[in-house]
């Protein structure tokens, strides 16, 4: 078993206004089916309020926040850090790779290029690593988020930025939406082993049975006599639909004109 280091971070409740209580659903929907499969359990948890917009404040070229606490979340992969505005206001942001506690985060179009700072995309110069980046203006931050992740800028021109994602894949988004310098915290965690199967009930994820362990009622790949190879020329899901080599992305989807250069396929490395 491996963990994170956590030991930067601050030994302090979470700020009360800024969380919510979710229902936990198991994988349920709303007639009680389950129609996603191995959830459920898991530690209780409380849901932290992020602010991914991180708009500047009306009428400051740049809105300065302090930080205050760098937290845990156990809802997300990456580190949270609280920060509070010169109006007393405060909120939950993605804490960035080795921000400190005590640190600065500016946001605004002249905000200077220090990782944490948050400004619009036109005005990051090319080769720069940005996260919590807006697909849309004004609608929050949706590309980058995860642990560790950054994306590279590739160019700047009419109106749109090309972005390098972590995928290989280049997508295209307007350059007045806003991005975050730098990489997001707690890089380490695709590191994390969870070691038993006791932490995996922790984190809410139940028991996957094999295909090929089951009887020929229950899945494609079931029935034999020990251990059988597929038996069947594609691989499938427990639904009998063909999962392997097909392309599930929507042709008709209206993005698809934003994409520049698809993802590396595994299979072409």
């Amino acid at each position: 078993m491996t963990n994170p280091d956590y030991g930067h971070l601050s030994d302090v409740r979470p700020h009360r206004k800024l969380t919510i209580r979710l229902k936990s659903r198991g994988g349920r929907n709303s007639q009680g089916r389950i129609t996603m499969r191995h959830q459920g359990g898991g530690n209780k948890k409380l849901y932290r309020i992020i602010d991914f917009k991180q708009a500047p404040h009306a009428g400051v070229a740049v809105t300065k926040a302090i930080v205050e606490t760098l937290e845990y979340d156990p809802y997300r992969t990456a580190f949270i850090a609280l920060v509070k505005y010169p109006d007393g206001s405060k909120s939950y942001i993605l804490a960035p790779q080795d921000l400190q506690i005590g640190g600065e985060v500016l946001i605004g179009e002249s905000a200077p290029l220090k990782a944490g700072n948050r400004m619009k995309l036109k005005n990051i110069p090319v080769g720069y690593q940005v996260h919590n980046i807006e697909l849309t203006p004004g609608r929050g931050g949706q590309l980058g988020r995860s642990a560790g992740s950054s994306v590279e800028v590739l160019a700047n021109a009419d109106g749109y930025t090309d972005l390098k994602l972590g995928s290989g894949e280049v997508r295209r988004v307007p350059w007045d939406g806003m991005a975050s310098l730098g990489q997001v915290s707690n890089s380490e965690w695709n590191l994390v082993t969870f070691g038993k199967a006791g932490r995996s009930r922790w984190a809410g994820i139940r028991p996957t049975v094999r295909g090929k362990a089951m009887n020929p009622v229950d899945h494609p790949y079931g029935g034999g006599e020990g251990s059988q190879p597929r038996g069947t020329r594609k691989p499938k899901d427990i639904w009998g639909n063909i999962t392997g080599g097909v392309k599930t992305r929507n042709k008709k989807k209206k993005s698809s004109k934003f994409i520049v250069k698809r993802r590396i396929s595994k299979r072409n490395k």
